[in-house]
């Protein structure tokens, strides 16, 4: 008995090292994933403080003495600071109209049954198949009959109609948000909008957070949009600004790799804030109340 019970003690031992060391191989693993991951948006931030011969003539690892050269030869020829103003009211507009819009129709399919509901809800899905490039066509027609093009609202109102955010939203509330809730407010004599308003929308605040950072992100990166819908370069947003970089600055690496850094710098600083709730509102949703 003594000695079997020393060999399961051995044993557990031998299991615990052999645990020990495979946690720290999945660590190191992960470390260097990240530093993959991290090393090009460094790169391109160092690359921004230096000249352009200095990027040429060498890999350079650390910060250099041109920021501000670079930064003033950046705002001769352009505002970008206009630009990133455009940006941000364009991408905040845009991210309201798709977490309210969005969330308005998901409780309307989850939570309504009507005769076509399974059916209009797949059509919806169906239109995430549907590259977003080649709606710009029927978009920049309706926006030529409500004479809004070169204007905000070209890029802002469309995004009132976003598929992802209704299955997204739809999602959750499917597994967290119980009927009773809303028998409960029309017993009480709450209207529809005012349920919704008061009652579910702040129910949904996890899912419209991590909503939210993927709705501001694919706003303020949106590229063909803005180049197809506006004309006017004081309502250009931030990375049209930046494309125009290279025409005024073709050859000079240090002030486009500066602009870059600019244009992206916001969104890694919202998405380092924001991650956890991207993780905690999936997995809120993934579980069926």
């Amino acid at each position: 008995m003594l000695q079997t019970s020393v060999e399961n003690v051995r044993d557990k031992a031998v299991k615990r090292k052999k645990m020990k060391l495979s946690h720290i191989f999945i660590h190191l693993f992960l470390i260097l994933l990240a530093i993959i991951c991290i090393v090009p948006f460094y790169i391109m931030i160092i690359y921004g403080t230096h000249t352009n011969a200095d990027i040429a003539s060498e890999f350079i690892f650390l910060p250099g003495q041109a920021l501000l050269e670079n930064y003033q030869s950046m705002t001769e020829n352009m505002n970008i600071w206009r630009g990133f103003l455009n940006s941000l009211i364009i991408a905040g507009c845009s991210t309201a109209l798709t977490l309210y819009f969005g969330a308005l129709n998901a409780y309307g399919f989850a939570k309504y049954k009507f005769r076509g509901n399974k059916i209009l809800f797949w059509f919806v899905l169906a239109t995430m198949m549907v590259p977003q490039q080649l709606g710009l066509v029927g978009t920049f027609r309706i926006m030529y009959i409500l004479n809004l093009l070169d204007t905000y609202a070209a890029l802002i109102l469309p995004a009132a109609a976003n598929a992802f955010a209704v299955f997204f939203v739809k999602q959750f509330i499917d597994g967290t948000i119980p009927d009773e809730i809303i028998e409960s407010a029309r017993v009480d004599g709450a209207s529809e909008f005012k349920t919704f308003n008061k009652i579910i929308l702040p129910m949904l605040a996890p899912a419209l957070a991590a909503l939210g950072i993927f709705a501001f992100i694919g706003s303020w990166n949106n590229f063909i949009g803005p180049l197809v819908l506006l004309f006017t370069n004081d309502k250009y947003p931030l990375p049209l600004l930046v494309q125009l970089l290279q025409g005024y600055y073709g050859t000079n690496y240090g002030v486009q790799y500066l602009g870059v850094a600019l244009s992206v710098l916001p969104i890694i600083i919202v998405f380092a804030i924001f991650s956890k709730r991207i993780i905690g509102s999936v997995a809120i949703g993934a579980v069926k109340g």
